[in-house]
């Protein structure tokens, strides 16, 4: 066996530590090829796997109104129609009042910025750079404001280079409606066909941890999606008020950038005050950073810790990690599911490794919200039923 010597003598006359760290070692070299081996084919398979994982993010927000619908007696099919209808027509018609604001407010941003530019020139001219000539200067400004004028096209209409990216993302967004469809439409006897591969003596205590896994991702997407619509419309309604341009895109920016947590939010508020700076000047760029830095601080010290329990609740340095290595590895989409696979593994080894499950899904229930196993037990103990008939 790896770790263990075939003469007795000379496995004596190792010192205990050097075999115990060695036996460490090959078992934790082996748990590294595996997961090596996991985000190689996951990253082989992007165009698969990101949009299963979006889909089932966009089910733990959705799943808790289509129960609701299918208790009240519509038909489990109609419920599913009805919530993914009524989605599709909010976010579409959001998405097209946002980029509509953008294409109509962008050229206005552009000509604030050349007058910007210009100001500096003059400013400048008498000042840093006395020693170079006006001519000098004037090529360079006006070369930058032609460049900002000539892009102004792919600015406001944000075309896409290649026709394999359409693809990519046409292909990608099909896998993910139709995803989203068959998991809130039976995606509890989904996983318990799954689950049906672990050993009977465990498969309990892994269908109790998936549950709240699955449980604590629910209350991530909640807690995230109400945190970010209150940084949306804090910094938003504060960019209306100053007079601020594109303050409608650049709150729906900050509501999307807040589902990365602790920077997502940041980048995007900066970006405002750049705007607040070029469109306004110092004073209003300053004003812009006080709201979004109290946003934050009401983010911070009211609403995460009102809205998310123990059972999601991270350690921030948990929090950054995850996020620089879902960032390395897969760009923006990475930092976006770092975070929330990281509180479903948190939750599901927490119940997977207890000592009392039961115990430990009654502590996260008391922290979170309903119980985890609502709505689900009965359909893994029908299937169960069923296959012992």
């Amino acid at each position: 066996m790896p770790g263990r010597s075939l003469d007795p003598q000379a496995d004596a006359s190792v010192h205990p530590i050097v075999r115990k760290t060695a036996a460490w070692s090959w078992r934790f070299l082996v748990i590294l090829a595996a997961l090596g081996a996991l985000l190689w084919l996951a990253m082989h398979l992007e165009v698969i796997v990101v949009p299963v994982l979006l889909a089932t993010m966009v089910t733990a927000m959705l799943l808790p109104l289509v129960d609701v619908l299918d208790r009240r007696g519509l038909p489990r099919g109609a419920a599913v129609a009805a919530v993914m209808l009524i989605s599709i027509v909010v976010v579409g018609g959001m998405l097209t009042f946002v980029v509509s604001q953008f294409i109509q407010g962008a050229p206005a941003l552009i000509d604030q910025v050349a007058l910007t530019i210009t100001n500096a020139r003059n400013s400048l001219s008498s000042g840093l750079l006395a020693h170079f000539s006006n001519a000098q200067i004037k090529s360079a400004t006006d070369a930058a404001i032609g460049a900002l004028k000539d892009n102004q096209a792919k600015l406001t209409s944000g075309a896409l280079s290649t026709a394999g990216t359409i693809t990519e993302i046409v292909t990608g967004a099909l896998l993910m409606l139709f995803t989203l469809i068959f998991l809130l439409q039976g995606g509890r006897t989904i996983f318990a066909f799954i689950t049906k591969v672990f050993p009977v003596d465990v498969r309990d205590r892994v269908r109790d941890a998936g549950r709240a896994g699955f449980h604590s991702l629910t209350g991530y997407v909640r807690a995230t999606f109400l945190v970010a619509l209150t940084d949306a419309i804090g910094i938003g309604t504060g960019l209306a008020i100053m007079g601020i341009p594109l303050a409608l895109p650049l709150a729906s920016l900050v509501f999307l950038g807040a589902f990365i947590p602790l920077i997502g939010a940041v980048i995007a508020g900066g970006l405002a005050v750049i705007v607040a700076l070029i469109a306004k000047g110092w004073v209003f760029a300053l004003i812009t950073l006080g709201l979004i830095v109290a946003v934050q601080q009401l983010e911070s010290h009211v609403l995460q810790p009102l809205v998310m329990g123990r059972a999601v609740s991270l350690h921030p340095l948990a929090v950054v990690l995850a996020i620089a290595a879902g960032g390395v590895s897969a760009g923006i989409v990475g930092a976006l599911l770092a975070v929330p696979l990281v509180a479903v593994l948190n939750s599901s080894l927490r119940v997977l490794l207890a000592s009392d499950p039961d115990a430990e899904e009654q502590a996260l229930d008391d922290d979170t919200g309903p119980p985890i196993s609502s709505g689900t037990t009965d359909d893994i103990e029908a299937i169960d039923a069923e296959r012992r008939g």
